[in-house]
């Protein structure tokens, strides 16, 4: 199924600092209302578009007020990556009680990608539940939410280059009309322009929303999802606590 539907442009974090009592310094917007630091993800496209998609996708879950903030542990880019080629990669040895409720497995945390998904099977062929949405006139911008098993990206390991692509994929297959080729150009350029991504597997109980900068063409998953049962009907989000910078440095 698919739905095109133009948004308006997000409010994007405005620059500047917010400063910690040793002289350290977070980016605005960090800074929580009950004065905790919180990563700054609420503003941005991805953030409705997982809103949309709950609300097309789970009726009645109730939508995150929030984000719960992982801190990466000291002096480490990635933890709970699964082994690349058979070997490597960085176990989950994270202590239970310096993570949020309800963020672990199968998530990890893979540097400045942000979260992937490590799955216990991959398949291919299926074909998901998905929605379209389109941002702007001149250079429009796409966004897709994906509603299905994670496995259908093809991998056991989900990261944020993987969704983008298949994201990318899904939007192609959507948009060109068997035998008629002049819907080919605009089925490319509208997979080229794909900027956010935001999958819910429903079955798992997890999600990810993916971030691909149409510049530079780097994706990262700022926004990882656990999503509660029938009973609970909720939905918790989790992002990369903010790094401080030292004033010394």
């Amino acid at each position: 199924m698919m739905m095109m539907l133009r948004m308006d442009a997000a409010r994007e974090p405005r620059p500047g600092t917010d400063t910690l009592p040793n002289g350290d310094t977070l980016p605005n917007g960090a800074r929580g209302p009950s004065g905790a630091f919180t990563p700054d993800v609420t503003g941005r496209p991805v953030w409705r578009l997982l809103v949309r998609g709950i609300g097309v996708y789970m009726p009645g879950w109730s939508e995150p007020s929030g984000v719960f903030p992982v801190a990466v542990p000291h002096g480490r880019r990635e933890f709970g990556a699964p082994p690349r080629d058979g070997f490597g990669g960085m176990p989950w040895d994270v202590p239970d009680a310096a993570l949020p409720p309800g963020f672990g497995p199968p998530a990890f945390v893979a540097g400045e990608s942000g979260f992937g998904l490590h799955l216990p099977e991959r398949r291919k062929g299926l074909e998901p539940d998905r929605e379209i949405y389109v941002r702007g006139q001149e250079n429009p911008s796409f966004g897709i939410v994906i509603a299905g098993p994670a496995s259908a990206v093809g991998s056991r390991v989900v990261d944020a280059d993987g969704l983008v692509r298949f994201a990318r994929k899904l939007t192609f297959e959507e948009l060109f009309e068997p035998g008629d080729a002049s819907s080919v150009p605009y089925a490319v350029r509208a997979a080229r322009a794909v900027q956010n991504v935001v999958l819910l597997d429903r079955g798992s109980g997890v999600g990810l929303c993916a971030e691909a900068d149409q510049r530079t063409g780097t994706a990262r998953c700022p926004v990882f999802v656990r999503l509660g049962g029938p009973a609970e009907r909720t939905v918790r989000a989790y992002a990369l606590a903010p790094q401080a910078v030292s004033s010394h440095s």
